[in-house]
């Protein structure tokens, strides 16, 4: 594959992403969640939607894949722990944040299927120093 190819791959790749965030950003409006923020970056790594509902900050990754069952298992133990770093640090540094019950969400997307959202999709709650 020449350099340019990836390049257009790469940038339909992101493109997609992009897409994707929205549509699980409105999946979570629509469940009551407030949304603090898109692609957030901490020295620690990236967190893809940052969204409240009560008590509750989660800190939500999305993946679309060509079925549910691929999105669901696209995340990796190591992203995993990136994630809980980057939770972490953002909520050490964000003192309106810090009395909240902090947990990692994942939102599953794949073509003509509804988004499915796991709460607590690791079964840690990370204000608690849980594992998941």
């Amino acid at each position: 594959m020449t350099a340019s190819a990836r390049q257009i791959r790469g940038a339909a790749a992101r493109k997609l992403g992009r897409r994707a965030e929205v549509l699980a950003a409105l999946w979570l409006m629509a469940k009551g969640y407030r949304i603090l923020g898109f692609r957030l970056t901490t020295p620690l790594g990236e967190i893809d939607l940052l969204a409240q509902r009560g008590g509750v900050l989660a800190v939500v990754e999305v993946k679309q894949r060509a079925t549910i069952e691929d999105a669901l298992d696209a995340v990796t133990p190591t992203q995993r722990d990136r994630l809980r770093r980057a939770a972490a640090h953002l909520t050490a540094h964000r003192a309106g944040l810090r009395a909240l019950e902090t947990r990692l969400d994942l939102i599953a997307l794949s073509p003509g299927k509804a988004p499915r959202h796991l709460a607590d999709a690791w079964g840690a709650d990370l204000s608690q120093g849980g594992r998941a």
